[in-house]
């Protein structure tokens, strides 16, 4: 049994226009089926997609604090020169750079129009194959707890896991990276970014719930009230919904 990776959830006072910044960033499509923007690969919506894993954008009225996001995304660049355009154009598109402590690093990290931050990194060999979204990276104590749990979550391969960084791909080698990064930092806050997981065709959603809480998982009471989804935190608190199978 495993979950799949199927989207990345961020919240938004203005759904469409962070949804449309996105697919901007990302060169997909941005479409708004419903009251959320959901942003995939180009050539209409399809859901889940069979390759990718697709951006979903939901409204709240809640705008973004002033703490840092303990998810983020790393956007990949094939040459100095296209990092170089996608920071530019990306700022014409309303994003802000940000200093996260970060110093002098050879990516740049910006905010999008509703403050949450994402790195544009230099090329780098690894991301070569990943499509625009090089990894997905998550702030933790314990990156060699967090990678054990995710890592039998969805069955994803371990490439590298030390105490300070952990590192994870689909089982297949395909798309993005899950990267777990150290930091003294506890979580304070409701996440403004998380993730959904999907079961696979033919298995069980409750089920699948059932082995994570066995795996560390607990329950999350965000006053969904009755929805077909079920909201968990990961060992480290971090928030994030198994969806139903459609």
């Amino acid at each position: 049994m495993a979950l799949r990776l199927v989207q990345v959830n961020i919240k938004a006072v203005d759904a469409s226009a962070v949804g449309r910044f996105w697919a901007q960033a990302l060169g997909w499509s941005a479409c708004s089926p419903g009251v959320t923007t959901y942003v995939g690969p180009a050539g209409g919506l399809v859901w889940p997609d069979p390759v990718a894993f697709g951006i979903d954008v939901v409204p709240v009225p809640e705008s973004k604090t002033a703490t840092k996001n303990r998810l983020h995304l790393d956007l990949a660049t094939t040459s100095a020169a296209h990092q170089a355009e996608l920071v530019a154009r990306l700022k014409t598109r309303g994003a802000t750079p940000v200093d996260v402590g970060q110093g002098d690093v050879p990516w740049t990290v910006l905010a999008d129009p509703e403050g949450n931050e994402f790195c544009v990194l230099e090329p780098r060999e690894v991301y070569q194959d990943t499509g625009p979204i090089a990894a997905v990276v998550v702030d933790c104590l314990d990156p060699r707890a967090m990678a054990r749990f995710w890592g039998e979550a969805m069955d994803w391969t371990p490439h590298e896991v030390t105490d300070d960084q952990a590192t994870l791909r689909s089982a297949a080698g395909t798309g993005p990276y899950l990267e777990f990064l150290r930091t003294p930092d506890v979580k304070t806050v409701p996440d403004r970014v998380h993730l959904d997981l999907l079961p696979y065709p033919g298995d069980d959603q409750a089920a699948e719930v059932t082995r994570l809480r066995a795996l560390g998982a607990t329950e999350l009471d965000l006053g969904q009230g009755e929805v077909p989804w079920t909201c968990l935190c990961d060992p480290e608190g971090h928030e994030f919904c198994v969806l139903a199978p459609s």
